[in-house]
């Protein structure tokens, strides 16, 4: 069993693990570390028991909060996933049929043949306007 030397609000400690699990008992101290660091910069020293005991308790309280979102998603995760399943087994619904309007040939033609007739007669009266003004 590995004997690791962790360090806790200024203070060594020297704790045993299971082997492989040194980088969990680092990481755990770092966080305790963090707590009692926060309470001897806002409180002072501490009687070892008392920082342990008060860093510990801060991070039940935050591990508490974590627990209760934690279980607010899974809630939510669930909710989710029913509705997933139920709307997984409704049937699909009909393709929609949709038409488009087609403009037929001869009506494409009977408006191309007015659109030069139109052309026409406002050529012809532009013709007749540049005729009056050149004779007056």
């Amino acid at each position: 069993m590995p004997e690791i030397k962790i360090e806790i609000g200024g203070r060594s400690f020297e704790v045993a693990c299971q082997e492989g699990e040194e980088h969990y008992l680092h990481s755990a101290a770092a966080m305790l570390d963090a707590e009692a660091t926060a309470l001897t910069n806002q409180i002072g020293r501490l009687p070892e028991p008392r920082m342990l005991l008060m860093a510990g308790l801060m991070l039940a309280d935050r591990t508490a909060g974590l627990e209760d979102k934690l279980k607010l998603r899974d809630a939510r995760i669930s909710e989710l996933e029913g509705e997933i399943a139920r709307l997984s087994r409704m049937p699909t619904p009909e393709p929609e049929r949709v038409e488009v309007p087609v403009v037929p040939e001869a009506l494409t033609d009977t408006l191309a043949e007015l659109a030069a007739r139109a052309e026409s007669v406002a050529g012809a009266l532009e013709e007749r306007a540049n005729k009056k003004t050149l004779k007056t």
